[in-house]
């Protein structure tokens, strides 16, 4: 009976530890299970992944194959900072702090493509060689180069990159000029900055949109002014806009700022905008930033002011915002701890240009980029409404205009009803049928 009990007792402890066992041995295999079916899960999402990449046309590169390093040189050259307002007096990284951010946005998809980015700096002081420093970049092995450069040094150095054995692409940051894009333009020059026509199109159909057709110009004496003036001219001609009048501000030297400026100009501006017909808006052409800001409030007419004052066109604002450029702006003020201007922003283009075309092509070949490029495939998103490509007869890139007043964005041309049997980008500065350019 003791024995049986005894028995009995040690069977039922015996009972529980087998339980305990069969629950361990049930949940391992189904960690396990849950292990491999996750498993699967990644998998087939990687797979899908890559197949979308394929499909994209992205050249997938795997930590087994060659890693592709894409240098990129920036020649800067210097910028007056005699400005009438001291809020446009220019930073010492202008331009080359979008160029960075840019190249780190590069770098975030590159990781995975087995792809990285380098910005090699050449920034240029007063009677500084910017061939030797082209020069310099190129014996480097540097094929892809930013230029932030005049239009005539930007062309010493277009023809200088033509004389090397190996392809060299140049992208222009911040020259404007029409000649650039026309009777001067270069195969091996992508042109980012806008042009003068594009800018004065992009205010002038705003004008026009508004009902403000008739215009008091008043330019600058300098070539830069010269050159936008033209182009206010030519817009104001293709899109209905008149000229009532056009006055020369002619620079006499001096210094812009002066404890006194506020009390001179009040007096002065009044006089030199008196007797003008009568007129809806006054356009300043002033790319020289001598007399343009003193306008606005102090004309004799009280009258709107455009152009390179006021309402001013642009390809970039600190104070853009829309279609996530919010975000755009936020990382390049934790970068920089200032706003981002047009030239920032262009150089920022510029470099994400060549990361685009390089993840598409798996390749840092300036030839191969500059083909992707200007093919119907190559768009760039860049924050301003509608993706942006090149113009594959002249190389410069299509792209909206903003208009600003220095706090807020006022409009976005090109306008609603300006039509274009292409692109409505095209309504902005010199169409193909207009062009002098032949590549070369």
């Amino acid at each position: 009976m003791n024995l049986r009990a005894e028995a009995f007792s040690s069977g039922a402890d015996r009972a529980p530890h087998k339980k305990n066992a069969l629950k361990q041995r049930d949940g391992a295999i189904f960690r396990f299970r849950e292990i491999g079916r996750r498993l699967r899960v990644y998998v087939s999402m990687l797979a899908l992944a890559l197949l979308a990449l394929d499909f994209a046309g992205v050249k997938v590169a795997f930590a087994a194959d060659a890693q592709i390093d894409v240098k990129i040189g920036f020649i800067r050259g210097p910028h007056s900072r005699d400005t009438i307002s001291i809020l446009d007096i220019p930073a010492d990284d202008d331009g080359i702090a979008g160029a960075r951010l840019a190249a780190e946005d590069n770098n975030t998809t590159g990781k995975f493509l087995g792809q990285s980015f380098e910005i090699e700096d050449v920034k240029l002081k007063d009677g500084d060689d910017p061939l030797k420093a082209f020069q310099s970049l190129a014996d480097k092995g540097v094929g892809l180069i930013l230029v932030d450069l005049p239009a005539n040094q930007l062309l010493a150095v277009a023809d200088a990159a033509r004389t090397r054995n190996k392809d060299i692409l140049l992208f222009n940051t911040s020259a404007y000029d029409d000649s650039l894009r026309e009777q001067n333009c270069r195969a091996d020059v992508i042109h980012v900055a806008p042009t003068y026509s594009m800018l004065a199109d992009g205010l002038t159909q705003y004008l026009v949109w508004k009902r403000w057709p008739r215009w008091f110009m008043i330019k600058g004496s300098h070539p830069e002014d010269e050159l936008f003036a033209e182009a206010l001219r030519h817009s104001a001609k293709k899109f209905g806009a008149k000229i009532v009048e056009e006055r020369t501000y002619q620079d006499t030297g001096g210094g812009r700022r002066s404890d006194s400026g506020s009390v001179q100009t009040q007096r002065l501006i009044p006089t030199a905008t008196q007797g003008a017909p009568s007129y809806d808006v006054l356009v300043a052409a002033d790319r020289s930033d001598v007399f343009a800001n003193y306008l606005p409030y102090r004309t004799y007419d009280p009258r709107p002011v455009a152009g390179s004052a006021g309402l001013k066109p642009t390809s970039w604002d600190p104070s853009h915002e829309q279609w996530g450029a919010y975000q755009l702006q936020s990382r390049f003020f934790k970068l920089a701890s200032r706003g981002m201007n047009a030239r920032d922003n262009q150089a920022w283009v510029a470099v994400r240009m060549i990361g685009e075309a390089a993840n598409r092509t798996g390749s840092n070949d300036p030839k191969t980029l500059r083909d992707y490029m200007t093919g119907p495939d190559f768009s760039i998103a860049a924050f301003k409404g509608q993706k942006q490509t090149l113009r594959h007869w002249n190389q410069q890139l299509r792209q909206p205009i903003l208009l600003g007043d220095g706090r807020m964005i006022v409009s976005v041309s090109p306008q609603e009803g300006f039509l274009h049997q292409v692109s409505e980008l095209d309504t902005l500065g010199f169409d193909q049928p207009e062009t002098k350019c032949k590549l070369q």
